[in-house]
């Protein structure tokens, strides 16, 4: 049974969505704003964490980034704004996901699940020049799927469940381009329910951990990982 922990304000959307969780067994531990949130989250570190983004006394992005600090379970952010700004700086503060309200529940529970399997483990899929190494080499960075170990310049880098499954994403097909909704099928495991802004902004924080010019945007197609040497393209 995976324990989620729930921090909304909204008595009734919180208490519905407790009810409705448990119904689909999970186990829900609740809090009604960010500091007694961050109180739940550090008595017992949850599977999940479900964080509204307008809490009093510490807002749900502020709440991701102190947990994000100190774990690397998966963090998904809920709120009723679709701001571009507002979904960038939930998944900057290193929330892996962001599901707008109102919400249906079996889409919440699929966001989750998908969620929970990104930080347990990463299954191939698809075949398309599937590079089937298990330690594979671009320049300075390597990655080794058995272990979900990612390298830069022999450095391992540490990485959220999303970011883990993105870069082996990209690694699986090096030089091949992959748009963002193959990236939301691919490791989100949403399509018609998927938001291209969460791809583009772990895009964004990818190129940071890994080299910005590691990853190459092909405007109106998609991204994919520059296979060989950055130094035979310059």
């Amino acid at each position: 049974m995976n324990d989620v922990l729930l921090v909304d304000d909204d008595p009734l959307l919180r208490e519905a969505t407790r009810l409705s969780l448990e119904l689909y067994g999970y186990q829900v531990r609740t809090a009604c704003d960010g500091l007694a949130g961050l109180a739940r989250f550090r008595d017992r570190a949850p599977d999940v964490a479900l964080l509204d983004v307008m809490l009093p006394r510490l807002d749900g992005i502020s709440l991701a980034r102190r947990i994000r600090e100190v774990s690397r379970i998966p963090v998904l952010l809920i709120s009723a704004r679709t701001d571009p700004v507002d979904v960038v700086l939930g998944l900057e503060a290193g929330a892996d996901d962001y599901v707008t309200k109102p919400y249906d529940i079996p889409v919440l529970v699929a966001r989750i699940r998908a969620a929970l399997r990104r930080a347990g483990h990463f299954s191939w899929t698809g075949s398309e020049t599937l590079n089937e190494e298990p330690l594979m080499r671009f320049g300075d960075l390597t990655v080794h799927a058995p272990s979900m170990e990612v390298r830069r310049a022999g450095r391992l880098l540490d990485l959220t469940p999303t970011e883990r499954r993105l870069v082996l994403e990209f690694a699986a097909r090096p030089g091949v381009v992959l748009s963002r909704t193959a990236l939301l099928e691919r490791v989100w495991d949403c399509t018609r329910d998927g938001d291209s802004r969460v791809v583009d902004a772990h895009v964004q924080r990818l190129r940071g951990r890994i080299g910005s010019e590691r990853i190459e945007t092909v405007r109106g197609f998609g991204c994919k990982l520059v296979a060989g040497p950055l130094s035979e393209r310059r």
